[in-house]
């Protein structure tokens, strides 16, 4: 087991998150799960908890309830290398309720907060020319989805 794992409360529907991220993650596996017992706090065969893993990273899930929400402060990034990588995983991560954001950010139908990029942002963002930098940041700054031909657009001037 790893030693740091992201663990997510959901609102009761750790099932259904499960299903979802196996729809959108070709690599997408379920380590173990938990439900109630005839002994404990809910019904019969319920899911209490789970272990999942999505490209390579473990993550722990609770059927915690309605008590906690996702928010912004916490994220996950999704490197991809391509433009058609960058549609699927906005395409796929917003469909079924999720939220649209900015700057390649966007909230998942469960509200888990997701950010879809690319390294070449990161690079040109970091580029010693700061024009060049600040012209792809005004890029970025006006994008809902990443564009990767308008980021190398804009650092071309």
């Amino acid at each position: 087991m790893k030693k740091i794992i992201p663990f997510l409360w959901f609102d009761n529907n750790l099932q259904q998150a499960m299903d979802f991220y196996k729809s959108v993650f070709d690599d997408f596996s379920i380590t173990y799960t938990n439900s109630y017992s005839k002994e404990g706090p809910g019904p019969e065969g319920c899911l209490m908890s789970g272990q999942f893993r999505m490209h390579g990273q473990d993550f722990m899930g609770l059927n915690g309830g309605p008590h906690f929400k996702f928010n912004e402060a916490v994220s996950f990034f999704i490197s991809c290398d391509t433009q058609e990588e960058i549609d699927y995983y906005w395409e796929k991560l917003t469909a079924d309720g999720g939220k649209k954001s900015r700057c390649g950010w966007l909230k998942d139908p469960f509200g888990l907060s997701w950010q879809i990029c690319t390294p070449i942002l990161g690079k040109l963002l970091a580029d010693p020319d700061r024009e060049k930098a600040a012209r792809v940041m005004h890029a970025m700054m006006q994008m809902d989805k990443i564009v990767i031909a308008n980021i190398e657009e804009a650092a071309q001037g």
